[in-house]
């Protein structure tokens, strides 16, 4: 279990490293499927300040199985996304600034170019807001169910990331190494569609034939 817990902390210290997030702002974490737990970094706590001993093994229902500390408070949206997606294997909250403006203005980033398409189906959802009671209940937990509903009829894979409301992006993919790539992807096509919109409020999104055309590209020049 250590190594487990070591490759999670690499991977949270790599957020830093690709200036996706600072501080105890955003987090990753990844699950055993075989062994039915997940790993994630302790709740408010920098992320330059931890060690691997240091982050928070659970199971899939939410209990603590090792560790000192209490795990991140996103540790339930990211139960409630595993539980929901069997496929994914890591997830990467961050608060990287463009994505979350385009979060915080309650916005889905619309496809405008290829550059998009190459790793995002579509356009990259935002969640509607949570309800007084949702938020009051249990915010974390209910973050995790309007990522899922916000998902309905979608391929998890062809869209890896969802905006949530006011808060900022969660991505994910089949291991670490996806969901921190993708981390880094989603930034990139944030701020090129905030700043594409700004040279031109008219530009039309890509036509659904469009993305087909371009999506099966990509993944074509991949195999």
């Amino acid at each position: 279990m250590l190594a487990f817990k070591e490759q999670v902390y690499n991977a949270t210290i790599e957020l830093i490293k690709r200036q996706t997030t600072l501080q105890s702002w955003g987090n990753i974490s990844a699950v055993d499927r075989k062994s039915g737990v997940m790993v994630i970094k302790p709740h408010k706590t920098n992320i330059q300040d931890i060690r691997p001993g240091d982050m928070v093994v659970m199971n899939l229902q939410g209990k603590v199985l090792d560790g000192l500390k209490k795990p991140s408070f996103d540790a339930l949206t990211h139960l409630v996304i595993y539980n929901s997606f069997p496929e994914i294997g890591a997830i990467a909250h961050t608060h990287s600034m463009y994505a979350s403006c385009w979060a915080q203005a309650g916005q889905s980033i619309p496809p405008l170019g290829i550059t998009h398409i190459d790793r995002f189906y579509g356009e990259i959802p935002c969640t509607r807001e949570l309800t007084d009671l949702e938020s009051e209940k249990n915010y974390e937990e209910a973050t995790g169910h309007v990522i899922v509903e916000a998902l309905k009829d979608l391929d998890p894979f062809k869209t890896p990331a969802v905006l949530v409301n006011r808060h900022g992006p969660f991505v994910w993919g089949k291991d670490l190494d996806a969901a921190l790539r993708n981390a880094s992807v989603i930034e990139e096509i944030a701020g090129m569609a905030y700043i594409t919109l700004q040279i031109n409020p008219q530009l039309n999104i890509l036509t659904a034939k469009q993305v087909n055309v371009h999506y099966e590209r990509y993944l074509s020049d991949n195999n």
